[in-house]
């Protein structure tokens, strides 16, 4: 019984120019005719008469036979490319499909392991199954660049020479609609990388999964306290890693009034709008209200190793007050504790 999974192969691939829209014969070849084809071949140049023939080869074109598409054959799509999602990791593309050259052997048995879990939650059934080999049945995928319902099969295999940390995946069977077609090497090179990304990305999201989870318990315990920054200006200083606290942040601010509008992680920019909670809020929690009126802010983090400072500007771009910021550091402080406590 074959077992067939279907792909939407627009969560993966990237998009292509507005231009190129149309049918699916359209976005695959050249936007021009192809007359070229009814070229007449080339034929002895006849000198005239009294002249002197003058050979060089610095235009010659090489007499041999060219492997390749031509015309209506010749696919336009940009070519795929591996996301670049585990680090460390080398890719090597050739006629075998693909191979990715991973740091460690620690790290090709979890990707080995998380390949196989993928595998079973999408119901791709298995024809054959070793330590080291993978053979799956068909993988049905929809694509709009594909006139018919395309389906393939694959290997998978990772090395068990010792120091050899490969993992490849092998594009070995090719069906169009219901009917077995010839892998071309345009397909085999396409769909390759696409089921490689399909394991390199969720890879990605498991790893930024256990860094989140890891986030949870290490922003447990986390120091708020004033402090200043390399201008003498005073900030709120965390005392835990930039990217436990960015982490932490959003769900902290929800707590306390302040809805997250944006965010840029590379710069360190939290926008929030803020709406004081009433008095009994703050009753509850233990500490006085922030100093803080209702309007928009923006909060800057800054990376300080094993600490993050914090500094809070109003909708004009001005820094709040010390007294409002002194107001924010006792607040934050008690947020996580209280949140401890109900976890």
């Amino acid at each position: 019984m074959n077992s067939k999974h279907r792909f939407v192969l627009t969560t993966l691939m990237v998009a292509s120019l507005a231009a190129c829209s149309g049918s699916e014969e359209r976005r695959r070849q050249a936007n021009q005719d192809f007359t070229y084809l009814e070229t007449k071949p080339l034929s002895n140049w006849v000198l005239p008469e009294g002249t002197e023939p003058y050979a060089t080869n610095e235009y010659a074109i090489p007499n041999q036979a060219f492997a390749g598409e031509i015309g209506a054959g010749v696919d336009i799509r940009s070519p795929q490319q591996v996301l670049a999602l585990i680090p460390g990791a080398r890719v090597v593309k050739n006629a075998d499909g693909v191979t990715l050259v991973l740091a460690n052997s620690e790290e090709l048995a979890g990707v080995w392991s998380l390949t196989k879990t993928m595998l079973t939650e999408q119901g791709i059934a298995l024809r054959e199954q070793t330590a080291s080999r993978l053979e799956t049945e068909w993988v049905s995928w929809t694509n709009e660049d594909d006139e018919t319902q395309v389906s393939s099969r694959y290997t998978i295999e990772k090395s068990e020479k010792p120091g050899d940390n490969s993992y490849q995946i092998t594009l070995i069977d090719w069906r169009e609609g219901e009917k077995d077609e010839p892998v071309s090497v345009i397909n085999k090179e396409r769909y390759s990388i696409l089921m490689t990304n399909l394991v390199t990305s969720r890879y990605d999201a498991k790893v930024r999964e256990e860094a989140r989870l890891r986030a949870q318990e290490l922003v447990k315990q986390i120091p708020i306290t004033m402090g200043q920054d390399r201008s003498g200006l005073p900030v709120i200083i965390a005392r835990a890693p930039y990217n436990v606290f960015w982490e932490r942040l959003p769900s902290l601010l929800d707590e306390l009034g302040f809805t997250v509008e944006g965010r840029n992680r590379s710069q360190g920019i939290v926008e929030v709008k803020f709406r004081s909670p009433d008095d009994q809020f703050w009753t509850d929690l233990g500490v006085k209200p922030i100093e803080l009126d209702d309007s928009t802010y923006k909060l800057q983090l800054g990376d300080l190793g094993n600490r993050t400072s914090l500094s809070v500007t109003d909708s004009d771009g001005k820094p709040i007050t010390e007294r409002a910021l002194e107001s924010i550091a006792p607040v934050f402080g008690k947020a996580i504790e209280s949140s401890n406590r109900k976890s």
